[in-house]
């Protein structure tokens, strides 16, 4: 484990990046206090957000990220008549 300041973080950040690759963990911090950890994406914790369970998923090739952050179109809703298809779905579970 090596402990970093921001500073030199930014200034050798492909160096330190290739420790990450390796399976060294990087401790950054600022003034002296911790403040993040770097880590391979091979070594993702149970606890971690979604991004980073998915980026690691894409590491391993088992699914594809998009090229591309894109916002949803805007979408209309439609209004139906009778039963919702969750209450559908419930009576068909009985």
């Amino acid at each position: 484990m090596h402990l970093v300041g921001i500073k030199e973080l930014k200034d050798k950040l492909t160096y330190y990046l290739k420790l990450t690759q390796k399976g060294d963990r990087i401790v950054v911090t600022d003034r002296g206090s911790p403040i993040a950890i770097l880590h391979s994406l091979d070594q993702v914790e149970n606890s971690a957000g979604l991004e980073e369970k998915l980026a690691s998923l894409s590491k391993k090739g088992m699914l594809r990220l998009p090229a591309k952050a894109r916002k949803l179109p805007s979408f209309e809703a439609i209004v139906v008549a009778g039963k919702s298809a969750s209450e559908i779905i419930i009576e068909d579970r009985r």
